[in-house]
């Protein structure tokens, strides 16, 4: 059974879903190279992207994979399979939830998420599924935005992020980094997109199963 804050994430963004790219659209100018520099980087015949929303990555899916994408929200997915379909490519597209993925153990060759885990209610059991259907030896490749590690912009994103949970339902205080060695993920690399420390891209394997 799906608990309440899973609940409430999936009726905010589906709230979201019609003017999502709207609202978003001043911030893509900035997004769009670190998404491509982000799946530039993936390698693997069968890749997962977790959270697709309205689609937004699709443009720079690598050509020669295989793509699996889920998002928990009915609006959103829709929007994704519109933008699919204008972009002429194909995926399996389905609804779900990254805290309890329905796939099988080691299947994907790698998993890819931008800008998710700051709205994951459990973002620790998130990263542990990602870890778990992810094979030996395979990507993790996340672009997050995460707190500032600066003791007063620190403060003020933890002040506000109620207030940003109950618009948008994305927390702007995740320690990202932190949760991915929290969920037992090896981190190979973190590279900092921004003067601030805000926007990070993270390159992880699972640990239990990481390549020697």
């Amino acid at each position: 059974m799906e608990d309440r804050a899973t609940a409430l994430t999936r009726a905010r963004y589906q709230r979201l879903s019609p003017i999502y790219d709207r609202v978003e659209s001043p911030l893509e100018r900035l997004f769009r190279p670190w998404r491509r520099k982000l799946w530039e980087s993936v390698r693997g015949a069968e890749v997962l992207e977790v959270g697709i929303g309205t689609g937004k990555n699709i443009e720079f899916w690598p050509l020669a994979s295989r793509i699996t994408a889920i998002d928990l929200t009915p609006g959103m997915l829709g929007f994704a399979r519109q933008r699919l379909q204008r972009l002429n490519r194909e995926a399996d597209l389905r609804l779900g939830d990254v805290q309890a993925l329905e796939f099988p153990a080691a299947v994907f060759d790698a998993v890819v998420a931008t800008f998710v885990f700051c709205s994951v209610p459990d973002p620790i059991r998130g990263l542990r599924e990602v870890g778990r259907v992810v094979r030996p030896g395979g990507q993790i490749l996340l672009l997050e935005h995460v707190r500032i590690d600066r003791p007063v912009i620190g403060f003020l994103m933890d002040l506000l992020t109620p207030l940003s949970v109950r618009l948008s339902g994305a927390s702007i205080n995740r320690r990202t980094v932190e949760n991915v060695r929290a969920a037992g993920l090896q981190i190979e690399r973190v590279e900092g997109l921004d003067r601030m420390g805000m926007f990070k891209l993270i390159s992880a394997r699972s640990a239990a199963r990481a390549s020697t």
